[in-house]
């Protein structure tokens, strides 16, 4: 099929059921688009390389996919530019293959956390990312080419962290997706992956519960601090289910008191909806306002929010005797006492901003105490009855 390219044929073009279509421009020779089953469409060139004519290798040079930044305008003036190239003797599809095969997995990463990672995930997940890169990617791997690192290599790196799981299965999710944007970069052939297939290690979730006895420990332990805004900070955590970096980043402008909630326009799950309770509202009237500080809680610096409870939070649960609790526990302690109360899943992960029902399901057994205890409390009666003690049983008369 030929037709000028323009953005009206790039449109109108339909993926084949199977394989794949082309359609070579009627302009420039050897200036084509792929349009792939899957409706994936590349910018081609392809061109005969040096001299002998129609006996001289034919080579295809992909320029880029359809989209940002390649539209038919910057595709043909790239066309053009490859072309001229090749009238002065270059192979330019050889070279980009020589260039691309000498790049390294630290070449790889520095390109995916400027072009993938920081333009499209949160400054805290890149930062993440970022330190599994330093710390257990780069050291064993940074040295190999992309197109010779294999699944031996991979699997290996895994097993060398398998004394802490769940790192060695979040640096096997980032070197993956490394991976995967070097295939669609066309760094290495489609489907290559050699993350592919490798079994992560089974991770046993964390969910430390709080007790009516620990939590009446942790009432006066958490009284007793004298950092005013850490104390807030954290009873702010207890009496919302919130994740820390919520309260810690909370704005004044975000809190409706009339409505009791907070209005977060970002959050690890996006824009949310936080309910204040009466107990979280009175929290944050006692609060003192800074001028010139938009931060609920403020921190050591002039216009900034507290960044780190751990100090606090460690004094804290060694004078609670809970020196096994983690300042995200006081989330479970919320759903878990929601649970146990008769609250359903789905309000329990509504109000925790759960994105994922399964997430919110580590709490479906706490949901069955309430029916315990009133069985326990039944059969109790029952039980002193038969012993001849009195236990308010009422007799029941028909209608």
């Amino acid at each position: 099929m030929k037709a000028k390219i323009t953005i009206r044929s790039v449109d109108a073009m339909q993926p084949p059921a199977k394989g794949e279509a082309m359609l070579w421009d009627s302009e420039i020779k050897g200036f084509g688009l792929r349009c792939r089953c899957g409706g994936e469409k590349t910018y081609i060139l392809g061109y005969r390389a040096g001299a002998g004519g129609r006996k001289a290798p034919y080579r295809k040079y992909t320029i880029g996919r359809h989209g940002s930044p390649w539209t038919p305008e910057q595709a043909r003036d790239e066309a053009k530019r490859i072309l001229g190239q090749v009238t002065q003797g270059a192979d330019p599809a050889a070279i980009k293959k020589e260039l691309r095969a000498a790049e390294t997995m630290a070449d790889l990463a520095v390109r995916f956390m400027d072009d993938h990672v920081r333009a499209m995930r949160k400054d805290r997940t890149a930062a993440e990312y970022q330190r599994l890169i330093d710390n257990a990617i780069l050291p064993t791997l940074g040295k190999l080419r992309i197109v010779e690192l294999t699944r031996a290599d991979v699997s290996k790196l895994h097993r060398s962290l398998r004394g802490t799981r769940y790192q060695a299965n979040r640096v096997l999710a980032v070197l993956s997706s490394m991976l995967n944007k070097a295939e669609s970069w066309g760094l290495r052939p489609d489907h290559s992956n050699p993350c592919n297939h490798i079994e992560k290690y089974k991770e046993t979730a964390r969910s430390r519960m709080l007790s009516a006895d620990e939590l009446a420990r942790l009432g006066p332990a958490i009284a007793a601090c004298d950092a005013v805004y850490a104390r807030a900070a954290i009873k702010l955590l207890l009496f919302t289910g919130a994740r820390k970096n919520e309260i810690l980043t909370l704005q004044w402008q975000h809190v409706d008191f009339e409505r009791g909630e907070a209005n977060l326009s970002d959050s690890k799950t996006g824009a949310k909806t936080l309910h204040l309770p009466p107990p979280a509202l009175e929290i944050l009237q006692s609060l003192e306002r800074v001028a010139g500080n938009p931060f609920a809680i403020i921190g050591q610096k002039s216009g900034t929010h507290l960044v780190n409870l751990e100090k606090q939070w460690y004094g804290i649960r060694k004078a609670a005797g809970l020196d096994d609790v983690r300042i995200h526990d006081l989330r479970h302690a919320f759903a878990s006492v929601g649970a146990s109360s008769g609250e359903g899943l789905h309000m329990i992960g509504k109000l925790l901003g759960h994105s994922q029902a399964a997430t919110t399901a580590r709490y479906a057994h706490l949901q069955s105490d309430p029916m315990k205890m009133a069985a326990a409390g039944i059969a109790g009666k029952l039980e002193a009855a038969m012993r001849g003690k009195s236990a308010d049983i009422v007799e029941l008369k028909r209608a």
